[in-house]
């Protein structure tokens, strides 16, 4: 006789759900990255996720696909489906037409307006039901949606490409290029997951960077510059390129201001920390009325800093290269003294080559 671990078929299916996902990454927001997988007998009938803001969600992908077969199957999909009209209308409404015996869904949506809603309409159809499988995957795969809804704030990422000596731009303030070329298409990579992208108003004088994805299709990201004292040049190129910029400044100077909301710059005020630098609660506040799920931090050296001392980084990108420069600017120089036992410290690392360089990946650790 045949025994069958019917838990780990049901694993396997929930990752391809997640794998199909992952598909949709940098694509989707600020809905979240969802799969879906219907299965019946034992094989797949019907695969699906979420193309595009705005367009068929996954259970509903997965249903078309599978046509008839869909009656009395199970759907493995990485999230609750939503019960309300939006963009799209109701999922469980599509899954309860489609004849759908059992549902196994990863997580619940955070939403208020489904969290858990969805899951009891579809019992109360006496459809089976199960949440948590694959859990803490699916809540990494949506770590930007997750944390907007819960937390009421962006997910932060840092990003750093520093010499082996922690130094991200020589004395001069020079950055071009620390790290080879691998290293700088995962940043692209990295780029495409983010909503928005951060940089101080030094990195636009001394590097005049374009801050753009240029990983194929392109994606338009919200370009962010902090500058307390409105010195961003109204000649720089991120103003030549299309797509949205916010420059958040404590400046009262309405010249200086004007000549950038002529280049189509939003200036914004906010508040100001007693050290000169921007409070950096007033503008992920911000950054979270316009639905700008996850920011990617990328410099320079007082940004960096600033973000970490603030205690607002979730995640961290460290790309070191195999340099060591002497006298330059290192990412940690605004920190404040620590002893070893309040260092800030990473979990879930994760540690890779690419080329010459070496990427340290994790969370930042919070006690509470």
């Amino acid at each position: 006789m045949r025994f069958y671990d019917w838990r780990l078929k049901d694993e396997a299916f929930m990752a391809e759900a997640l794998e199909l996902a992952a598909r949709a990454r940098g694509r989707v927001s600020p809905n979240p990255m969802v799969g879906a997988v219907l299965v019946k007998g034992g094989g797949v009938v019907g695969r699906g996720w979420h193309h595009r803001f705005g367009g068929p969600h996954a259970e509903v992908e997965a249903i078309a696909a599978a046509g008839r077969r869909a009656a009395g199957t199970t759907l493995y999909v990485t999230m609750e489906p939503c019960c309300f009209h939006g963009k799209t209308p109701a999922c469980t409404n599509a899954v309860q037409s489609a004849g759908i015996k059992r549902v196994v869904a990863a997580t619940l949506d955070p939403n208020p307006r489904v969290n858990g809603r969805g899951m009891r309409f579809l019992r109360e159809s006496g459809i089976k039901t199960s949440v948590g499988l694959l859990a803490k995957e699916a809540r990494r795969l949506n770590e930007g949606y997750f944390t907007s809804l819960r937390r009421r704030r962006p997910f932060v990422i840092l990003k750093v490409a520093a010499t082996l000596d922690g130094m991200v731009a020589d004395s001069k303030g020079r950055s071009k290029w620390i790290t080879g070329p691998q290293a700088r298409a995962l940043g692209h990579e990295l780029r495409l997951c983010a909503d928005a992208i951060v940089v101080g108003v030094k990195t636009v004088i001394a590097d005049d960077p374009l801050l753009t994805c240029r990983v194929k299709p392109p994606k338009q990201l919200t370009r962010v510059v902090l500058d307390s004292a409105l010195a961003t040049p109204p000649g720089c190129r991120l103003l030549k390129e299309p797509g949205p910029v916010l420059v958040f400044t404590a400046s009262r100077n309405a010249v200086r201001a004007e000549r950038l909301w002529a280049k189509g710059v939003e200036v914004l005020r906010v508040g100001q920390e007693d050290d000169g630098l921007l409070k950096w609660a007033d503008v992920l506040a911000e950054l979270h009325r316009r639905q700008l799920q996850t920011v990617l931090i990328e410099g320079g050296a007082t940004v960096a800093s600033s973000a970490l001392e603030a205690g607002i980084v979730d995640k961290v990108y460290v790309f070191q290269s195999p340099k060591i420069l002497g006298p330059g600017r290192s990412f940690s120089h605004g920190l404040a003294a620590r002893g070893l036992s309040q260092a800030i410290e990473l979990k879930s690392v994760d540690h890779r080559c690419l080329g010459p360089d070496f990427l340290t990946e994790g969370y930042v650790h919070r006690a509470h």
